[in-house]
């Protein structure tokens, strides 16, 4: 078998998930997986990238491990650009861990570490940084729009415009670096303003990317739903309804909910957080009085806020005041004598229903779906899915800005490196080979 691994030690770990499983894969990577796979198998010669059957022996006793299938993917046609060894085996412990126990019984392999085989991806020029997050966010999705999002990732999509972009900024430094240090060289004259019109471009599409309310970084995480209102309005009763389950204690008595409680959603393939809240009044209770605070701070910062009212438990004008474009109003305890929803509140027509037997759930539901639609659905590009993407971005455009105002072209030059560095640090790929690449490619200087 090849060797086309470096001298990075050999790495093993199950690359399915943990728990009882009819079948379950260890992976193996790097330059003694042919040496182990021969050893767990007895058999030196394996075609790539075919699955045949495998019987799966302890070198070192000789006792029978499992039967099962391996595939062998010679480097650098694989995932981490190593060789690989992949098992697919029973996926039950006691199999897994002798597995794991004849592995590491062989010199020169060990345990991955958490996320090494992506790591080594990157390294070997497989992923870029942003394919390797969608790995890790394609894992974690649970809703539709998230597997959506984490798979165009994969595919590149975000990988490819911030490579267009650093490519473009490397070439028009590269330009203006040629016009300031060869400058008795046959160049065209117009370089510098070609170089600070691209700038310009770039610093736009930039910003209109920046500009986008977090749509990618919402969408990983769940746009976040407040429910507030006054005590015993019924919103623990409300979050159980909704996440169909028994997230909060529900009493009759006011203040009983003191901590913010959380149910994850799925509205329509949006992943959604629903927060569930003290009570908003004032109180003398010091605990109920921290409850308060600690409901208004994340009603804040929510994406959506759902104020829940009821005929024994009515909205005040405070309530009110702390509503936006895009919250609702909810009338509850429609079931009870004297239920009957009011025509509007505070100017708006509430959604009305009943979280103690789900009349009006539905139409609810469909209009949290909505709103999480106009915030999550996709634009006409790629979406920026993490802060240290946005960070990077944000820093990008800061040294473009300072760059078509700097009044000498060294410091133009300069703040165009600093914004080329910023978002080669999102795909991991940031080298000054380029830049001279650029230079004597495009002239040719010296011959």
């Amino acid at each position: 078998m090849t060797n086309a691994a470096g001298p990075a030690e050999t790495v093993f770990a199950p690359a399915s998930g943990h728990g009882r499983a009819g079948i379950a894969v260890v992976r193996i990577s790097g330059s003694a997986a042919g040496t182990a796979l021969a050893r767990l198998t007895g058999r030196d010669v394996w075609p790539p990238r075919r699955a045949l059957r495998a019987t799966l022996a302890d070198p070192a006793t000789g006792d029978l491990i499992d039967r099962g299938l391996a595939i062998w993917f010679p480097g650098p046609a694989s995932f981490t650009g190593e060789d690989i060894a992949e098992l697919h085996v029973h996926g039950g412990p006691a199999v897994l861990n002798g597995v794991a126990e004849a592995l590491s019984a062989m010199p020169g392999l060990r345990v991955a570490e958490p996320g090494e085989f992506s790591r080594r991806a990157f390294e070997n020029g497989k992923l870029d940084l942003t394919e390797a997050e969608a790995i890790a966010d394609l894992v974690a999705a649970e809703t539709t729009a998230q597997r959506r999002q984490a798979l165009n990732q994969l595919d590149g999509s975000l990988g490819r415009l911030y490579g267009d972009w650093s490519g473009r900024l490397t070439r028009s430094l590269a330009h203006l670096e040629a016009d300031l240090d060869f400058a008795d060289e046959d160049l065209p004259d117009d370089l510098a303003a070609a170089a600070t019109a691209e700038l310009e471009a770039l610093a736009g599409e930039i910003a209109r990317h920046l500009d986008d309310g977090r749509r990618g970084e919402r969408l990983r995480d769940g746009i976040t739903i407040a429910i507030i209102g006054p005590p015993n309005a019924g919103k623990s009763s409300l979050l159980n309804a909704l996440a169909q389950r028994d997230v909060a204690i529900v009493s009759a008595r006011a203040g009983t909910t003191r901590d913010v409680l959380e149910a994850h959603l799925d509205l329509g393939g949006y992943p959604a957080v629903v927060l569930d809240t003290a009570g908003l009044r004032e109180t003398a209770d010091d605990v109920e009085a921290e409850g308060v605070r600690r409901a208004r701070h994340r009603a804040d910062a929510a994406d959506i806020k759902l104020l829940l009212a009821a005929h024994d438990a009515p909205a005040v004008q405070a309530l009110l005041d702390l509503l936006g474009p895009g919250d609702l109003i909810v009338w509850n305890k429609t079931d009870r004598p004297g239920g009957d929803p009011p025509a509007a509140i505070g100017g708006g027509t509430p959604v009305a229903g009943s979280a103690l037997t789900g009349d009006g759930l539905g139409a609810l539901v469909d209009r949290l779906t909505g709103l999480a639609a106009a915030r999550l659905a996709g634009g006409s590009g790629p979406a920026l899915t993490r802060v240290r993407h946005r960070a990077a971005l944000e820093e990008a455009l800061a040294a473009l800005r300072r760059a078509s105002l700097a009044a000498l072209p060294e410091l133009r030059a300069e703040d165009m490196r600093l914004a080329i560095r910023a978002v080669g640090r999102i795909t991991g790929r940031v080298d000054v080979e380029d830049l001279l690449d650029v230079i004597f490619r495009d002239f040719c200087i010296g011959k």
